[in-house]
């Protein structure tokens, strides 16, 4: 009897500590019985690991990230690549691409395809790639060379620092698509009317403990007493950390707060120097990047979560952050920006309180604001949890993934996870 047909799920990267929204997919996807494989375009950087990624029965096959370093295993994929009938539409549109595209990264994007090409088994019925640039190429190509079909979800920075021209030609050239915020949406489909649904991440709420006991009603004003502040997030431009130094040090002096900082990156150092030179340094944590248990933990101890995204230099920005869902899973009182996926989320003045992208003044206002009131402060709270068990489960987005990937394997429709939220 021939084995089940498989799905290839193409990353950039696994397992990462900050694309939990990944790892809760193709946790559920294998828990609605869909047999998957993972392929990953590089290893991993983190020390630490989600619980979900233990749990994930697929294990990784990593391609050669750099194509130099295993030129075995390229060479064979190219030997393999000569005997496809395929090979002269992969070379055309590789031709295409390079032309508009003369880069190193775009060679090596066609090296991985070729090796993945290869190594993908038989049973492999279908692609599908997290995020449309990079990633998406590798997917492409591979597709293009065997036959095979392909999907993609596009999440944040590949929707807005990919050319429109290969995001046009991507979109005609997968079989279906997702993405997670209307906000991204809405470009897709300008490039592509149709080609894409929505399907937001949610939140898998069976994995997170209910609310802890009521808070504290701290506001600043006992030096012994703190408020908490908490933010996670990688240290990138896009984040908007240094909207936020800037934002307290503009704090009165007399309002008394510590701030945790939950997340690794490339602009740590410049951070802690600003601040530094702000006055901040005893009062700024930087904490590093943690596994979701330590997450979660720093969520129930604080009094007031804090995520200033903005675009960053580039055009990179987030799509709608996990890490708000998280935080609303907790009753954790959330202060953001109206920025991207944010608002499909949280309702400024209903759900939490959000102001304009890049301006730390109104942040500081904010800030001061909410310190101050306590009560305020747990009704929104309450609020984005309500919306979130309501709005933002993860079923409807996997059960729609689930859908389209089964049928594109060829496989039977996948029934519906039965799992009770936490209330």
């Amino acid at each position: 009897m021939s084995a089940s047909p498989r799905i290839a799920v193409v990353l950039k990267g696994y397992p990462r500590l900050s694309e939990t929204f990944i790892a809760q997919e193709l946790l559920a996807l294998e828990r609605r019985g869909l047999a998957l494989e993972i392929w990953s375009l590089r290893r991993p950087t983190d020390a630490a690991r989600h619980p979900m990624h233990a749990a994930i029965r697929a294990r990784p096959v990593y391609l050669p990230e750099y194509l130099y370093q295993e030129p075995l295993r390229v060479l064979r994929g190219l030997a393999a690549a000569l005997r496809r009938p395929r090979l002269p539409a992969l070379l055309g549109q590789f031709a295409r691409d390079l032309a508009r595209d003369p880069s190193a990264s775009r060679l090596r994007r066609l090296g991985q395809a070729l090796v993945l090409a290869r190594e993908l088994p038989d049973t492999v019925t279908h692609l599908h790639v997290h995020f449309l640039h990079t990633p998406g190429s590798v997917a492409r190509y591979a597709g293009l060379l065997t036959g095979r079909g392909w999907s993609f979800s596009a999440h944040a920075k590949d929707i807005w620092t990919t050319p429109d021209w290969e995001l046009r030609e991507k979109l005609a050239a997968a079989a279906w698509g997702v993405t997670c915020t209307r906000d991204g949406l809405a470009r897709l489909d300008a490039l592509g009317p149709g080609r894409t649904a929505l399907a937001y991440h949610g939140l898998d709420l069976s994995r997170f403990p209910a609310p802890p006991p009521p808070r504290p009603p701290r506001d600043g004003r006992d030096p012994g007493a703190p408020l908490r502040l908490l933010c996670v997030g990688r240290l990138v431009a896009k984040k908007g950390h240094d909207d936020l130094l800037d934002a307290l040090a503009a704090l009165p002096p007399d309002l008394h707060w510590r701030l945790d900082l939950i997340g690794g990156g490339e602009l740590r150092a410049e951070l802690e120097a600003r601040a530094g030179a702000s006055g901040l340094a005893g009062r700024v944590t930087f904490r590093g990047a943690l596994a979701q248990p330590a997450v979660v933990a720093a969520m129930r101890e604080a009094d007031l979560f804090v995520l200033p995204t903005k675009p960053a230099p580039g055009g990179d920005r987030d799509g709608l952050p996990n890490v708000l869902m998280e935080a609303a899973s907790q009753e954790l009182p959330i202060l953001a920006t109206a920025f991207a996926g944010t608002p499909e989320f949280l309702v400024d003045g209903a759900h939490g309180v959000l102001v304009p992208p890049g301006e730390s003044a109104a942040l500081a206002t904010a800030l001061t604001r909410l310190a101050a009131e306590p009560a305020l402060r747990r009704r929104l709270a309450a609020a984005a949890r309500a919306c979130l068990v309501r709005d933002f489960s993860e079923a409807a987005g996997i059960d729609l993934i689930a859908g389209r990937l089964a049928a594109s394997a060829g496989l039977p429709m996948p029934e519906r996870e039965r799992t009770a939220c936490a209330s």
